[in-house]
């Protein structure tokens, strides 16, 4: 009984994280093409139309990829400026759009910000250190004294997490990479290195 039971363990951890996964990423996938859901309808009598499942995808990821592509090659274009001058001076639009800026610019933009891996001492007796990001080393503009640093720590099985000002005296940089810390971070730890 007790072979059996380990056998169930085992298929568990093969049948659990596969389908997970795939229930994520069909939800997600399922989310993203019903924002721009594509309805065919057909003609010919007797025949139903039909939705074409994915084709929203497609038609976002062209939108966005052509917007990317004219945004890089025509940076100075007054619209663009103009839009993102519109965003950033309406008040509560300002807050979210600097904000998923900002996220979206720290994670694939020129100023990446997860790249930096620390060990971060939070308390000396009894040890107890985290694992984080430094995603600022100047704190000053703030008014916050020139040995702090920002260090961004990742909450596990989630995407929020704490930002902490500390001593940069506090902070050991790792030797791994930036995604690596994030994977590991992320799974609680159980993941491999």
């Amino acid at each position: 009984m007790r072979r059996i039971f380990n056998y169930f363990l085992q298929g568990l951890l093969i049948v659990v994280p596969i389908t997970v996964t795939l229930v994520m990423l069909i939800q997600a996938i399922l989310w993203i093409d019903s924002l721009i859901p594509v309805h065919i309808p057909v003609s010919i009598p007797g025949l139903p139309s039909f939705d074409l499942p994915g084709l929203g995808i497609i038609i976002l990821f062209s939108i966005v990829t052509i917007l990317g592509y004219f945004a890089s090659f025509l940076v100075a274009n007054p619209f663009f400026i103009l839009v993102e001058k519109l965003m950033e001076r309406t008040p509560l639009l300002k807050i979210i759009y600097t904000s998923v800026k900002d996220l979206i610019e720290a994670f694939v933009g020129e100023k990446k910000r997860f790249t930096k891996p620390v060990l971060v001492t939070i308390n000396v007796n009894p040890m107890i250190q985290r694992i984080g990001f430094v995603t600022e080393n100047d704190l000053t503009q703030m008014g916050i004294e020139s040995t702090k640093i920002a260090v961004y720590l990742p909450f596990s099985y989630g995407f929020n997490g704490q930002l902490l000002v500390v001593e940069a005296t506090n902070v050991k940089e790792l030797d791994a990479s930036g995604t690596e810390m994030m994977k590991f971070i992320i799974s609680g730890g159980v993941t491999d290195i």
